[in-house]
Protein backbone atom coordinates (compact mmCIF):
# COMPACT_ATOMS: atom_id res chain seq x y z
CA UNK A 1 0.00 0.00 0.00
CA UNK A 2 2.66 2.52 0.95
CA UNK A 3 4.59 1.88 -2.54
CA UNK A 4 0.84 2.31 -4.41
CA UNK A 5 0.89 5.75 -2.10
CA UNK A 6 4.65 6.84 -3.16
CA UNK A 7 4.07 6.18 -6.73
CA UNK A 8 0.70 7.82 -7.12
CA UNK A 9 2.01 10.78 -5.64
CA UNK A 10 4.69 10.75 -7.87
CA UNK A 11 2.21 10.64 -10.77
CA UNK A 12 0.28 13.73 -9.62
CA UNK A 13 3.60 15.69 -9.23
CA UNK A 14 4.43 15.14 -12.79
CA UNK A 15 0.76 15.78 -13.77
CA UNK A 16 1.05 19.22 -11.61
CA UNK A 17 4.43 20.22 -13.17
CA UNK A 18 2.95 19.84 -16.39
CA UNK A 19 -0.43 21.66 -15.59
CA UNK A 20 1.83 24.49 -14.15
CA UNK A 21 4.11 24.86 -17.47
CA UNK A 22 1.00 24.58 -19.49
CA UNK A 23 -0.32 28.15 -17.61
CA UNK A 24 3.15 29.78 -17.95
CA UNK A 25 4.71 28.85 -14.83
CA UNK A 26 8.64 28.44 -15.02
CA UNK A 27 9.31 25.69 -12.90
CA UNK A 28 12.34 26.48 -10.76
CA UNK A 29 12.57 23.35 -8.46
CA UNK A 30 10.49 20.11 -7.33
CA UNK A 31 11.56 17.95 -3.94
CA UNK A 32 13.48 20.69 -2.32
CA UNK A 33 14.01 19.47 0.94
CA UNK A 34 15.56 20.85 4.09
CA UNK A 35 15.54 19.26 7.51
CA UNK A 36 12.22 19.21 9.15
CA UNK A 37 10.38 20.19 5.71
CA UNK A 38 9.71 20.10 2.03
CA UNK A 39 8.12 21.68 -0.81
CA UNK A 40 6.77 19.53 -3.99
CA UNK A 41 7.13 22.39 -6.80
CA UNK A 42 8.51 25.42 -6.48
CA UNK A 43 7.56 27.41 -9.76
CA UNK A 44 7.32 31.68 -10.97
CA UNK A 45 5.07 33.45 -12.62
CA UNK A 46 5.49 37.07 -13.28
CA UNK A 47 7.51 38.56 -9.83
CA UNK A 48 5.59 36.07 -7.52
CA UNK A 49 7.58 32.47 -6.51
CA UNK A 50 4.84 29.72 -6.18
CA UNK A 51 5.82 27.04 -3.58
CA UNK A 52 3.48 24.44 -4.55
CA UNK A 53 2.21 21.62 -1.93
CA UNK A 54 1.06 18.61 -4.33
CA UNK A 55 -2.41 15.99 -3.13
CA UNK A 56 -2.68 13.46 -5.35
CA UNK A 57 -6.00 11.58 -4.63
CA UNK A 58 -7.89 8.51 -6.17
CA UNK A 59 -11.25 10.27 -5.48
CA UNK A 60 -13.09 12.59 -2.72
CA UNK A 61 -13.84 10.05 -0.49
CA UNK A 62 -12.25 10.64 2.31
CA UNK A 63 -11.84 14.41 1.66
CA UNK A 64 -10.03 16.21 -1.11
CA UNK A 65 -6.05 17.04 -1.60
CA UNK A 66 -6.36 20.82 0.45
CA UNK A 67 -8.48 19.30 3.31
CA UNK A 68 -4.87 16.90 4.36
CA UNK A 69 -2.93 19.91 4.11
CA UNK A 70 -2.76 20.37 7.69
CA UNK A 71 -1.56 23.23 9.73
CA UNK A 72 1.24 20.95 10.52
CA UNK A 73 2.10 20.76 7.03
CA UNK A 74 1.40 23.99 6.42
CA UNK A 75 4.66 25.47 9.11
CA UNK A 76 6.97 22.49 7.10
CA UNK A 77 6.16 23.92 4.03
CA UNK A 78 6.88 27.40 5.02
CA UNK A 79 9.90 26.67 6.97
CA UNK A 80 11.25 25.33 4.20
CA UNK A 81 10.10 28.12 2.10
CA UNK A 82 12.20 30.78 4.18
CA UNK A 83 14.85 28.75 3.84
CA UNK A 84 14.38 28.24 -0.26
CA UNK A 85 13.97 32.76 0.36
CA UNK A 86 17.21 33.08 2.15
CA UNK A 87 19.09 31.32 -0.03
CA UNK A 88 17.88 32.53 -3.40
CA UNK A 89 17.23 35.92 -2.17
CA UNK A 90 13.97 37.83 -0.93
CA UNK A 91 11.08 37.60 -2.74
CA UNK A 92 6.75 37.74 -3.37
CA UNK A 93 5.58 34.77 -2.03
CA UNK A 94 2.75 32.84 -2.73
CA UNK A 95 1.51 29.15 -1.31
CA UNK A 96 -0.62 27.19 -3.59
CA UNK A 97 -2.16 24.01 -3.01
CA UNK A 98 -2.82 21.44 -6.52
CA UNK A 99 -5.29 18.80 -6.13
CA UNK A 100 -4.61 16.04 -8.78
CA UNK A 101 -7.30 13.14 -8.96
CA UNK A 102 -7.04 9.84 -11.00
CA UNK A 103 -5.84 6.39 -10.54
CA UNK A 104 -3.60 3.95 -11.77
CA UNK A 105 -4.34 0.96 -14.04
CA UNK A 106 -1.82 -1.19 -15.67
CA UNK A 107 1.13 0.87 -14.51
CA UNK A 108 -0.50 4.02 -16.07
CA UNK A 109 -1.84 7.21 -14.61
CA UNK A 110 -5.06 7.82 -15.55
CA UNK A 111 -5.92 11.22 -14.53
CA UNK A 112 -9.54 12.23 -14.01
CA UNK A 113 -9.22 16.57 -12.56
CA UNK A 114 -6.46 18.65 -11.43
CA UNK A 115 -7.95 21.55 -9.29
CA UNK A 116 -5.55 24.69 -7.99
CA UNK A 117 -5.64 26.63 -5.39
CA UNK A 118 -3.81 29.89 -5.23
CA UNK A 119 -3.20 31.64 -2.16
CA UNK A 120 -4.37 28.75 0.04
CA UNK A 121 -2.63 29.62 3.01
Amino acid sequence: MEKYKKVLGNFGEQYAAKFLKKNKYKILQTNYNIRGGEIDIIAQKGDYVIFVEVKTRKDKTLGTGAEAVTYTKRQRIIKAAEHYILSNGNCNARFDVIEVYGNIENERFNLQDINHIENAF
